[in-house]
């Protein structure tokens, strides 16, 4: 959720000081653009992971502070809600064997965090949304006990003046009201960075954008809220909704949402922040002593912490990153489409799809973004949400006459999209074993149409029709879904049957 920040109070003067601040903090960037500062080429990825707490029983644990004291690792960090964890992973160079560096390193790690979450009757899911959420685990009494999320809930509830309002067709209909953010907690993702200077900034994340629905469409991990089906991946929905600042009345002029799409292609990096300081008001008005401008004259490198705050606000799919590491700007893609889970390999895989794929869109002589409408790019990303692996997307025609074709996920990805994929990774350097074990993965999944969204549907209608009730059929599912995830088989390959209707007992 962003940097750290201490409570307070915020009177009528710390908008507008935020805002000329935010100011500044954009001509610096501008600045700092134009004298070419930004970090060389260096090929660096990195990753997150939002991770939930289940017991055996499958049901939620209210207890990621005890299980942080267990872990005792910098690399595990506390998320929005206290079932929340988040890891991260520190950046390293896209080539040779990193993709089963990448894997190794999240088996070591994740099941590590697993054994000491245990201790205390807990364990940890790779999950887009935990089945077994109910409404009452999603208040704000269940925030996590950090400064920031007390203050973001309490200004973004301000900003909103009234409940929250979740209302999501889908298989099922869900509506309810939330007093809080909490919802939003359930949202659980991986997030893919990719370092890139600010010449080839513009062309990765349009990429990004493009590939964004095709993303979904093999990754979809998320059917289940509030012990509703709904979208094959229901986090879109939830997110918007369940932060929205917007009472209806907004909404109806079209105000923009803060998570969001997007709405246009870009030329450059500074767009996207500079669309932040536009359509968004401050929901943390916070600043502090350093004079970007100042800084620039002195031949010293700004934090921009303004910038940087409020652009952590502002909730892009595809979020632009500024950042300093010893002593060096950089700019960064932060992609943040893909629901957590279900495996390690599984993560590994997308990740692999997902590097591979916008190389190589961003570096065709003709891009994509100039063929496919940023509508058709929108309204792709939608479909995909929606039906997941079943879904039928529009992609720009090869060949001389152009114009867009609407065809299955599954055969755009399959016969397009993994062979570009393919040449992508070449490119980064990446050894042809890891290639073709990872993307194998996402065709494998293409060829049984599966991914975690299907098994989990598919499994938790086996438990309906065998006799359980709903919460039952749900909580079986989950621990299900738990013992697979621990064996560690892509999800593609899990079986599914009517899962037992009482707590594993596996170890």
């Amino acid at each position: 959720m962003g940097e750290k920040v201490v409570a307070g109070a915020f009177d009528l003067s710390d908008r507008q000081q935020y805002r000329e601040k935010l100011g500044q903090c954009l001509a610096a960037l501008q600045r700092l653009l134009q004298e070419e500062r930004f970090d060389r080429p260096r090929n660096l990825m990195g990753l997150e992971i939002e991770l939930n707490l289940a017991g055996l029983d499958g049901m939620p644990r209210m207890m990621n502070a005890q299980v942080l004291e267990r872990i005792a690792s910098r690399d595990f960090q506390t998320e929005l809600a206290m079932f929340n964890l988040e890891v991260n992973i520190a950046p390293r160079r896209l080539g040779d064997r990193v993709l089963d560096r990448l894997a190794e390193e999240l088996r070591t790690g994740l099941g590590y965090a697993h054994r000491k979450a245990k201790e205390v009757d807990a364990g940890i899911v790779m999950i887009g949304i935990l089945p077994t959420l109910a409404r009452q685990d999603l208040v704000s009494a269940n925030l996590s006990d950090v400064d920031r999320y007390a203050l973001l809930n309490d200004q973004i509830v301000a900003a909103r003046g009234e409940d929250f309002t979740l209302d999501i067709e889908g298989v099922e209909r869900l509506t309810c009201t939330s007093a809080s953010i909490a919802p939003e907690a359930a949202c659980t993702s991986v997030q893919l960075h990719l370092q890139v200077t600010p010449n080839r900034f513009a062309g990765v994340w349009n990429a990004a954008q493009a590939v964004a629905a095709a993303q979904i469409a093999v990754g979809a991990n998320s059917p289940f809220l509030f012990g509703r089906e709904l979208w094959r991946e229901s986090r879109p929905p939830l997110f918007q909704q369940s932060i929205d600042t917007r009472p209806p009345e907004l909404r109806a002029q079209g105000v923009r949402p803060r998570t969001w799409f997007g709405e246009r292609w870009i030329d450059s990096a500074q767009d996207l922040f500079e669309e932040n300081l536009r359509y968004f008001p401050a929901l943390l008005p916070i600043c502090d002593s350093e004079d970007p401008e100042q800084v620039l004259d002195e031949g010293g490198v700004p934090k921009l912490g303004e910038l940087v705050l409020h652009n952590g606000t502002v909730y892009r799919w595809n979020r632009p990153v500024y950042d300093v590491a010893d002593g060096v700007p950089h700019l960064r893609v932060e992609n943040r489409v893909l629901p957590a889970g279900p495996t390690v390999i599984d993560v590994v895989a997308n990740a692999a799809f997902y590097y591979g794929l916008v190389r190589a869109l961003a570096e065709e002589p003709r891009p994509v973004w100039s063929r496919l409408p940023f509508e058709a790019a929108a309204a792709n990303f939608d479909t995909a949400c929606r039906h997941g692996i079943e879904a039928h997307l529009e992609w720009p025609r090869r060949g001389r006459y152009g114009g867009l074709v609407r065809l299955p996920a599954v055969s755009l990805v399959r016969d397009e999209l993994l062979p570009l994929a393919a040449a992508g990774l070449d490119a980064w350097g990446v050894e042809p074993a890891d290639r073709d074990l990872y993307l194998g993965v996402i065709e494998e999944r293409c060829r049984r149409r599966r991914n975690g969204a299907t098994w989990q549907a598919d499994t938790f209608h086996r438990a309906l029709e065998s006799g359980l009730d709903r919460e039952a059929a749900l909580a079986a599912t989950t621990r299900r879904y738990c013992e697979l995830m621990e064996l560690g088989e892509p999800v593609h390959s899990w079986p599914v049957a009517a899962p037992a209707a009482v707590p594993s007992t596996v170890p």
